[in-house]
């Protein structure tokens, strides 16, 4: 195989890892609750977990990888993501579920921005890149997916165990591989590690997060809700002051004046929030009112699965033909109104009626959208910027679907517990919940797409498109 294939088989191979553990959990969560007695509200903090801790040093990662040299970074992640995988896997508490979340969401954080920034240092600008980025998001946006499909098999198979130890022999392969493709390289600059940043953002969204949260038993007016809030505003506001004093601060608050960076990190945002939750709804629904078990829930994310395939490769194929912005504002308001149609659910809808129209219309647009924002969110960046950039776009898919999951959750289970309180049947309260979520989503992702209409027409980097060889060869090998 060329080496420049190997490469790109690595980067996906641990793209859709990490991306596969933000949703391969939510088929798992009931028999998890059974076994480990986690509450309602427990559950999603398995998941929120792991997208917090992902979110809050995503940028550190990519600031780690620029510094200390990508594939070394790369392995790092892989080792901590897998480790934390294991412990997981072998965890008889929730505490230790949660904690183990928090550290394969840790090693995420390192793994991810690396696997961008390696694509776009070996890939020249133009149809290789293109092509290079199209199958990466394809495999990003199907790890969502196929999350559901592989957890609903192991669970069903095995036990709920293995939606973690399936990862350790994946890091091992990729390790291996990524050992023998991977070239080091690393930014000249060497700029220092923004640890302090680091910690206040990520203190800040598990405050938020926990604020919204809490919201649901305490109360929007209680203490401890507007404590959390305060808490939050208090960090992130450090955050901001931070980086405009440091000499190398985790964001640049520079790199936001390149247009196309700033409206694809937004578009990501906004995208990002409405799909993380649902994966989270609808694997609720299927079990919970439909009555599927954990493997026909997972096979029933199949369909969407396949169409995100065909809307990144259509997407990838067509981006150096008409450009980011119509495949973006295209592909987001085609998943609008695919969480529109959702949101027509009734307790008596079934799975082909009410679930499959609608999961296949989100999973195409979701498709078509993934690679032209790849593409703008590194358009116009120097290449020893690189794990930055990828860095911030990830960061913007965390965090916009960990606040996501946290707010439709949120305002689902109201809706839900006031239902059921009038004496409505458990089925109609949970589809009522489901659906206020889901038309909400449908706002948040047509004002994504409005937002992706801000896009350059365009964009072009600021730099020569020659490319030239990234940093400094390290350990002999060529820097690519």
């Amino acid at each position: 195989m060329p080496r420049d294939r190997l490469v790109l088989l690595v980067a996906c191979l641990a793209q859709f890892m990490v991306v596969l553990d933000v949703s391969i959990v939510n088929v798992a969560l009931p028999a998890m609750r059974e076994a480990l007695g986690f509450s309602a509200t427990g559950l999603q903090w398995v998941v929120s977990a792991y997208t917090l801790a992902f979110a809050g040093f995503l940028l550190l990662g990519g600031r780690a990888a620029d510094l200390f040299g990508r594939r070394r970074m790369f392995l790092v992640g892989l080792a901590l993501f897998g480790a934390a995988s294991l412990v997981g896997g072998l965890a008889d508490s929730p505490g230790l579920v949660l904690a183990a979340r928090a550290a394969q969401g840790l090693g995420g954080a390192v793994l991810s921005p690396a696997t961008l920034t390696i694509l776009t240092t070996t890939f020249a600008e133009g149809a290789a890149r293109a092509r290079a980025l199209g199958a990466w998001a394809a495999i990003g946006g199907v790890g969502g997916a196929v999350g559901g499909i592989a957890g609903g098999v192991l669970v069903h198979f095995l036990s709920w165990r293995w939606i973690f130890l399936v990862n350790v022999p994946v890091v091992v392969l990729t390790a291996v591989l990524a050992r023998i493709a991977v070239s080091e390289t690393r930014a000249d600059d060497r700029p220092r590690l923004d640890t302090g940043g680091a910690l206040l953002v990520t203190g800040g969204l598990v405050a938020f997060v926990h604020g919204v949260v809490s919201s649901e038993s305490a109360g929007w007016s209680s203490a401890l809700t507007w404590g959390s809030f305060v808490v939050a505003a208090v960090l992130l506001a450090g955050f901001v002051f931070l980086e405009t004093r440091i000499a190398s601060p985790l964001v640049p608050l520079g790199v936001f004046r390149i247009r196309s960076v700033s409206v694809a990190n937004g578009t990501m945002a906004l995208i990002s929030s409405a799909m993380f939750a649902m994966w989270y709804f609808v694997s609720i629904h299927m079990q919970g009112v439909l009555g599927f078990d954990a493997l026909t829930a997972g096979l029933a994310f199949l369909p969407q699965s396949a169409t995100i395939v065909l809307g990144s490769q259509f997407s990838s194929r067509m981006l150096s033909r008409v450009g980011a912005r119509p495949l973006l504002s295209g592909g987001a308001f085609l998943t609008a109104a695919g969480f529109a149609w959702f949101a027509l659910l009734t307790p008596t809808s079934t799975w082909v009626g009410g679930v499959l129209g609608p999961g296949i219309a989100v999973g195409l647009g979701m498709g078509v959208a993934l690679t032209p924002l790849a593409g703008a969110a590194t358009s116009g960046v120097d290449r020893t910027q690189a794990g930055l950039a990828s860095g911030l776009l990830n960061t913007s898919r965390q965090v916009g679907g960990a606040i996501g999951l946290a707010v439709l959750s949120t305002l689902a289970t109201a809706r839900a517990d006031a239902l059921t309180a009038g004496g409505a049947i458990a089925a109609a309260a949970s589809t009522a919940g489901t659906t206020r979520a889901f038309a909400v989503a449908a706002v948040v992702v047509a004002a994504a797409g409005c937002v992706s209409l801000l896009l350059p027409r365009s964009p072009r980097p600021t730099r020569t498109s020659t490319p030239d060889p990234v940093g400094e060869p390290v350990d002999g090998a060529p820097a690519r």
